[in-house]
């Protein structure tokens, strides 16, 4: 992506993937828009499902691979089946907020150990991925809200890919987001 997402196209981004929600729940076509030139630029998504404040579902893709808004609907609707929750009904909808994070190209942090990751992690602004060949984690920079000792943020995110400790070869990279939200509440859906 050569630029940042604007509010207004985020905005769009953010009703794209409200759309393809509901259209997945009624069976309905979301009708095809023209649109702006970035949101056809590859890029990589996050869509955060919650209905009340609680996690209803969250997929994305850390590489920009297909255009924008392409991978935005496709994350909308794998969020509705993310593997660790319920998935989400119609119930859900009238209280569904929709989020979607617009990734930056991850970049590595050549770090040799847990403290040294400590002293350049950006609370609030990075977003971290760890992998170590087998396994990987990521964490979108808006866990910071819930997680906002990098302390907790980093035991969260090794617990989270089934570390126990700092393992030996821990790759780790670093992005950023844009947030962009349709909230709730919605009109109920006619089924």
């Amino acid at each position: 992506m050569t630029r940042a997402v604007a509010l207004a196209e985020g905005a769009l981004l953010a009703k794209l993937a409200a759309a393809a929600v509901s259209a997945r729940l009624t069976g309905l076509l979301v009708e095809p828009i023209e649109m702006p030139p970035i949101l056809v630029e590859p890029g990589a998504s996050f869509v955060t499902l919650e209905r009340g404040g609680a996690l209803r579902g969250c997929v994305g893709t850390l590489e920009a691979i297909r255009p924008l808004f392409d991978d935005v609907q496709r994350n909308a609707v794998r969020a509705m089946r993310d593997p660790r929750l319920p998935p989400v009904t119609t119930d859900d909808w009238p209280d569904l907020d929709v989020k979607v994070s617009v990734l930056t190209a991850p970049e590595p942090l050549p770090v040799a150990g847990r403290d040294e990751l400590l002293a350049v992690v950006r609370p609030g602004i990075d977003g971290l991925i760890i992998a170590d060949g087998e396994r990987r984690a990521t964490f979108l920079p808006a866990v910071w809200a819930k997680l906002p000792e990098p302390e907790r943020f980093l035991d969260a995110l090794l617990a989270k890919a089934g570390f126990t400790g700092w393992p030996e070869g821990l790759a780790v990279r670093r992005y950023e987001s844009m947030e962009f939200r349709d909230p709730a509440p919605r009109a109920a859906l006619m089924v």
